[in-house]
């Protein structure tokens, strides 16, 4: 629900758009002036509606107390130079009295959007600068100075890339890093995990949909993919998207241009896509789970991330680089790792890569009551029994009786099923098989560190 306060010195003009907008889900605060709008507070609100011509100052005036709170100007007196002093003066938007309830709506949604957007890339951007070294892409070895080498190449160019690795080596942040080094790095970076959307919503969510458009579209939403206008679209698990979603992907990439659902009208995008899976897209091409011109139109340029196993002489650097973020993250500092603890490191397998590691590191700092982390901090041989235990699933007892699925726990269970079927079943037969959603299907795996085949 977004907070949005409305200026305008009718009563009835400012009582019609309180009601249209409390009836969209909007928090409304009322106010006749700028005087009133200022005691207010326009900085406590999402969006700032004022009309232009107010009793004692223009509303324009809000724009300067607004410190980067939109804000539409309205107006009965509709001339082409008062929108343009308007929009210089840094109003976002401006609306002609008597205005369409739709329009207005529309407009509303998207400022509020692109506001809300534009702060969050601000502070994924700071955070990024503050808490990562290099775009967090840690690591001297050969493999490490490669990849760099293809994604200081490519990132110049508008080509599309595809990010391949298992779950946990980096993908995202390989992604951001050719964001951060394009001449899109000042527009949003669109993030969408493919396999977190339910199947039923993901060409809304991506691609939009007009009002009516299907039970529940109450009105029109502009999707993801242009919310990345100008910026870069990266598709996390895009080997996860079915066959309809597939074909309007490919629109995009080759005529740069989006249909929304329930709308006979494309319109014109410019999003550099990137997208990343740990599947094998060739297997699926064969299988005629992924379209093989899709698959192509993605694979411009690809960039294979090692698992971390492979590349065990970047694990020193990579295990203070990630303590240091983890103590910064919880405010602490003056950490170090044991000998017996980097050892230790050294001779895991971290089946969950980086993230596995991330992960076993932040655990330390919050458990650590001194300054040295030992080796039980980590949990390292609990996590190798566990991965251990995901890949050899258990089907004997001790007896050597076979275990029936009665003598499992829940979790044990979903992991001995998933393990099992996976091969042959794809992300959405296994959630029908399950009685869950694909989203609860893939946090169950986060959680329980189950890669996917």
């Amino acid at each position: 629900m977004s907070r949005i306060l409305v200026v305008e010195d009718e009563p009835i003009i400012r009582s019609e758009l309180r009601r249209l907008l409390v009836r969209s889900g909007h928090e409304v605060a009322e106010a006749a002036t700028v005087a009133e709008a200022a005691e207010v507070g326009p900085l406590n609100y999402d969006l700032v509606i004022t009309d232009l011509r107010l009793p004692g100052a223009q509303g324009t005036d809000l724009i300067g107390m607004a410190l980067g709170t939109p804000v539409i100007i309205m107006t009965s007196f509709a001339t082409v130079k008062s929108a343009v002093e308007a929009m210089k003066l840094g109003a976002v938007d401006y609306v002609s009295k008597p205005f369409d309830p739709d329009e207005l709506l529309i407009t509303v949604d998207r400022v509020i959007r692109e506001a809300r957007m534009a702060r969050q890339n601000a502070a994924l951007r700071s955070d990024v600068e503050r808490t990562f070294n290099v775009d967090g892409i840690v690591g001297a070895s050969e493999a490490m100075r490669r990849i760099m080498d293809r994604v200081e190449r490519v990132a110049p160019t508008d080509a599309t890339v595809l990010v391949l690795g298992e779950s946990g080596t980096g993908k995202e942040l390989i992604a951001r890093a050719i964001h951060a080094r394009s001449r899109r790095k000042d527009a949003p970076f669109v993030a969408v995990n493919c396999a977190a959307i339910p199947e039923g919503l993901i060409e809304s969510e991506l691609f939009g949909h007009e009002k009516g458009a299907f039970t529940g579209a109450s009105r029109h939403h502009e999707g993801l993919v242009e919310s990345a206008h100008g910026g870069t679209l990266f598709l996390d698990e895009v080997g996860e998207l079915p066959p309809s979603a597939q074909a309007r992907l490919l629109r995009v990439l080759q005529e740069s241009e989006v249909r929304q659902v329930g709308s006979n009208k494309t319109r014109k995008v410019d999003v550099r896509v990137i997208a990343a899976t740990h599947r094998d897209l060739p297997e699926l091409v064969r299988a005629g789970a992924f379209r093989e011109d899709l698959y192509f139109r993605l694979r411009v340029l690809d960039i294979r991330l090692p698992p971390l196993r492979e590349r065990p002489e970047d694990l020193p650097q990579l295990a203070d680089h990630l303590l240091a973020k983890a103590c910064h993250k919880v405010g602490r500092s003056g950490l170090s790792l044991s000998p017996e603890a980097l050892a230790a490191m050294a001779a895991h397998p971290w089946p969950g890569n980086v993230r596995e590691m991330e992960n076993a590191i932040e655990r330390a700092v919050i458990l650590a009551d001194d300054l040295v982390i030992d080796v039980e901090l980590l949990g390292l041989e609990r996590l190798q029994t566990e991965h251990v235990h995901l890949d050899e699933a258990p089907t004997d007892g001790e007896d050597g009786e076979e275990t029936t699925t009665l003598d499992l726990s829940l979790e044990d269970y979903f992991r001995q099923f998933v393990l099992q079927h996976q091969h042959e079943l794809s992300e959405t037969d296994l959630a029908k098989r399950l009685g869950i959603s694909r989203k609860a299907l893939w946090e169950r795996r986060q959680k329980l560190g189950i890669p996917r085949r």
